[in-house]
């Protein structure tokens, strides 16, 4: 039985475009986990940043508190004394 070029070409356009396609869809693929890669540095960097960022807050929450307590004990010797005492 002959074969059917009409038959053949189409075949021939599918598969081409199938192909194509595929390498496409390949190279997005590529360029989505690329994207994605970068996206988890920056997403690590900033979760050290925060770190840093809390350790800060919390050294000047610790500043603030020694502040506090000294300016109570100031305030504290004062009270009682009479103002022209100096």
């Amino acid at each position: 039985m002959p074969e059917d070029p009409i038959a053949h070409s189409e075949l021939a356009a599918l598969t081409r475009r199938f192909e194509q396609v595929a390498e496409k869809n390949d190279r997005e693929f590529g360029i989505i986990k690329s994207d994605l890669t970068a996206v988890r540095l920056q997403v690590g960097n900033l979760d050290q940043k925060v770190d840093r960022l809390q350790d800060h807050v919390e050294a000047l929450g610790q500043r603030m508190d020694r502040n506090q307590a000294q300016i109570i004990e100031l305030l504290t010797q004062l009270v009682g004394r009479r103002p022209d005492a100096g």
